[in-house]
């Protein structure tokens, strides 16, 4: 009988104890007419307030591509140098003449209004003005436009000692490098590329033709592979390689160190020069020697 009060008497300090302060709320005495309570009354909508306050209905902004971190481009600028630039590199890029005022349009930079600018523009060394026909034009370092004049161009620099880079004959013809390949697949020229992407790089004029009458001979594939599959040893190896050969490796030239310049030439020293006196009693001339040392004895 004890517990059945204690128990009746704890079921009434729950129904008056407050929950409110506490993080949820505990279930029901009575589960089943709680449960359906729940089924026939259907929890209140959320109003407009609380739904905008939830993170998930939250309107997100949206996105831009704009980079903070770099300039924006404003055109060709207000200064006389940008738009003297900008003039020349467009006409460098044409490989046509053009006339001022298409240029300017294009460029959109004030050659026709601005004096100071068309001065600059006229007088550029690498700028050709036909007064004739008032066309303006880029002086290229080349003026070929064929592979003709190409091959000739290309032998000319071969014999003075040097090749031409692929780069500075795509600026004067942009179809040179689709000749530089022909000429390549014919033999004519000697090509060397880059090594991350295979491009063009340098180009050289072919003496020696795959002939037999020039004795030239195309290298067989076989033969290429093996040289390429050759490795340098390093500095360890190399020198262990050359010792069991009974080889020696090449000692470098040891330079000279230089004397400073600023350092007097070593030679026999030179006796001291004796200083004159200046005589300035001069009314005791011819009594007494001034010249000569008095000691007391």
């Amino acid at each position: 009988m004890s517990l059945t009060k204690d128990a009746d008497s704890f079921k009434r300090a729950l129904h008056r104890q407050d929950y409110t302060s506490w993080h949820s709320q505990p279930a029901p005495l009575n589960s089943s007419a709680s449960a359906s309570a729940s089924v026939s009354t259907p929890a209140p909508a959320p109003t407009t307030a609380e739904s905008t306050s939830t993170p998930s209905t939250k309107k997100k902004r949206p996105k831009t591509n704009i980079v903070y971190s770099q300039p924006a481009d404003t055109g060709t600028g207000t200064n006389v140098n940008t738009q003297l630039v900008y003039a020349i590199d467009h006409l460098k890029s044409t490989h046509n003449p053009m006339r001022l005022q298409d240029i300017a349009i294009v460029t959109n930079t004030p050659l026709e209004t601005d004096v100071v600018l068309l001065e600059k523009f006229k007088s550029h060394d690498k700028i050709i003005w036909d007064p004739k026909t008032d066309l303006y034009s880029y002086r290229h370092e080349f003026s070929f436009r064929n592979k003709v004049a190409l091959l000739t161009e290309i032998q000319r620099q071969t014999r003075k000692g040097g090749g031409i880079p692929v780069r500075a004959l795509k600026e004067s013809w942009k179809e040179a490098p689709q000749a530089i390949e022909e000429l390549e697949k014919e033999g004519e020229v000697l090509v060397t590329r880059t090594v991350k992407d295979g491009q063009l790089r340098m180009v050289f004029w072919n003496e020696i033709k795959p002939d037999d009458e020039s004795g030239g001979k195309h290298v067989e594939k076989e033969f290429f592979d093996l040289w390429h599959s050759l490795k340098v040893p390093n500095d360890v190896d190399l020198l262990k390689a050359l010792h069991a050969e009974g080889l020696q490796a090449t000692a470098e030239e040891t330079p000279i160190p230089k004397a400073p310049s600023n350092m007097k030439k070593k030679g026999k020293r030179s006796a001291p020069r004796q200083r004159q006196a200046k005589i300035t009693n001069t009314h005791l001339k011819g009594e007494i020697d001034l010249s000569k040392d008095y000691e007391r004895k």
